[in-house]
């Protein structure tokens, strides 16, 4: 017992000040893949090799228009290594959950030369990111947390479990979830909150829906990683139905595959804005 007690004073905290304060990630950590559309001289070669074409090409003419997804983006890199332009590159954002599915979709328009590169971008529609706007809202969630209490219920509607991984990491002396009064419970008639994971397969589709209805209201749905937006790699075909919002009503859409902590975690409070606006 003492050994342990020794240790811990030794060691010191371990909690991470985030989202208080800037996460630290690895250098080596894959997030939020940035595109130059105006600098992008050929969009094909990305789209190409996109294993969930998170990335499209469309060609009308001598028109063209691209659209990138990053609900179905799995942050692989592959889109930067192929292009020769250097347009797109991966950097290391990880704050994309949203409560708009629209606001994770990107489309730019161009004009083609003969030989089917871009000439000239015409237009883009793009998401702009209040950077400073978002953190005051979390910073506000956060206080607000430390009053109440958050339950959430946790369902696997079909993943690999690469999410569950990193949502059991929230619990740990790292992360500490639990620090905001956010907790995990057995039941969803105990649940505020719906964190589903994973592509809906279609036996699992009754079972989500009887666990929705079972959740008192007021409740809100969060899908969680680029399967449980879109269908991720598996997309949809005999077994699976796509995205959670093909079968519950959501609320907000955390990107990654899977998300870190840290991407869960801001997820997880800005859907508690969305939870207050329903009482």
């Amino acid at each position: 017992m003492f050994k342990i007690i020794h240790q811990s004073i030794r060691t010191g905290i371990v909690t991470t000040t985030y989202p208080e304060t800037p996460a630290n990630v690895p250098p080596s950590f894959r997030g939020k893949p940035v595109f130059d559309f105006e600098g992008w001289l050929d969009a094909r070669p990305a789209a190409e090799v996109c294993p969930t074409q998170a990335i499209s090409v469309r060609d009308d003419g001598d028109h063209r228009t691209v659209t990138v997804d990053y609900g179905r983006c799995v942050f692989c890199g592959l889109c930067a290594e192929a292009g020769l332009d250097q347009a797109v590159r991966v950097t290391q954002e990880f704050e994309l959950a949203t409560r708009d599915r629209g606001h994770l979709i990107l489309t730019a328009e161009y004009q083609l030369h003969p030989d089917g590169t871009q000439r000239q971008l015409l237009d883009s529609a793009t998401r702009e990111d209040d950077v400073e706007t978002a953190g005051r809202a979390v910073h506000t969630a956060i206080h607000k947390l430390l009053g109440r209490s958050l339950a959430i219920r946790q369902i696997d509607a079909g993943s690999c479990n690469g999410c569950e991984i990193e949502i059991v990491a929230l619990n740990n002396p790292i992360y500490d979830i639990e620090r905001f009064g956010i907790h995990f419970v057995a039941s969803p008639r105990h649940a505020d909150m719906l964190l589903v994971t994973g592509p809906v397969t279609r036996n699992m589709e009754l079972a989500l829906l009887k666990t929705f209805r079972a959740t008192p209201e007021p409740k809100v749905v969060v899908a969680v990683g680029a399967c449980g937006i879109s269908g991720g790699i598996f997309g949809e075909n005999y077994a699976s139905l796509g995205g959670v919002d093909k079968v519950l009503p959501v609320d907000v859409y955390i990107p990654g595959c899977p998300p870190r902590p840290q991407t869960l975690l801001h997820g997880i409070l800005l859907a508690v804005g969305r939870l207050e606006q329903k009482q």
